[in-house]
Parts: structure tokens; C-alpha cells; sequence
């Protein structure tokens, strides 16, 4: 298949592109397969993104024999899992970034009067023991 530039088609090119009959393409968006975008006129306009579907949605039918029926829940399940795919990419970054913070060097506290704890501040100290002797009587 040629290389597609930026622009959208008109139904007439899709189906002559891709060897199908515009009403198969009409059927694919009536069954909510391909949504395409429209234009002032009403005239179904196909981008980029909606050819990458027919693509798959042709594959599935043409060489692995599945009904539309079973492309929209291999569909489904693709948007599904691409979107898990993103949370995923997006909770990795998260750990990453805390990652980064808590490894950076922290000041010295060598010199302070009072030990701290670097994860949740300053540490009380243990008085000596012989402060907190009871007196004989």
C-alpha cells in the first residue's frame, strides 16, 4: 500500500486503495468498526488514524478469517491495553522521578546539634541514664 501523506480521504479513494466496496466501509462504521470524521457537506473524510484501523480490522477478516463480531472485541481489547500500556509508562516515569529525588545527596548533618533522619525529620534523642535516676530517699 502507498505511503499516505497528512490529508484525509474521501470514501471513493479508501475504498479504491484498499480494493473494497464503499458500502463495506459504510457497514464497518455502522457496526461503530471505523469512525470517520465528516465534512461541511457530510461527506465521510478517513485520516491517517482511520486508515491504520481498516488496516487492522482488513487483517483480522481477510487473513485470519475473523467476523466483525470478533474484530470490535479485538478492538476493544487493543484500546484497552494500550491505554494499561500508558499508565503504565506513566507510573514507571513516576517511580523514576522518585527514584532520582531520593538518591540526590543530602546536606551534611554531620555538624548538627540534633541527629536527623533524612525520612521523617529529627530523631529524638535518649537522655543518659544517669539524668533519669530516681533520688534515694
Amino acid at each position: 500500500m502507498a505511503k499516505r501523506s497528512k490529508a484525509a480521504y474521501m470514501i471513493s479513494a479508501v475504498a479504491l486503495q484498499y480494493d473494497l466496496h464503499p458500502q463495506t466501509l459504510r457497514l464497518y462504521e455502522r457496526e461503530g468498526l471505523l469512525k470517520p470524521s465528516r465534512s461541511d457537506g457530510n461527506t465521510r473524510l478517513y485520516t491517517e488514524e482511520d486508515l491504520e484501523r481498516l488496516e487492522v480490522i482488513l487483517k483480522l477478516t481477510r487473513e485470519l478469517g475473523v467476523n466483525l463480531a470478533g474484530v470490535e472485541i479485538i478492538l476493544n481489547m487493543r484500546e484497552k491495553m494500550e491505554e494499561m500500556q500508558r499508565q503504565i509508562e506513566q507510573f514507571v516515569a513516576s517511580l523514576n522521578e522518585e527514584l532520582v529525588h531520593q538518591t540526590r545527596p543530602q546536606p551534611s548533618t554531620s555538624n548538627s546539634l540534633v541527629p536527623v533522619n533524612r525520612s521523617f525529620g529529627i530523631v529524638p534523642v535518649a537522655t543518659p541514664a544517669s539524668k533519669t535516676r530516681k533520688k534515694k530517699i
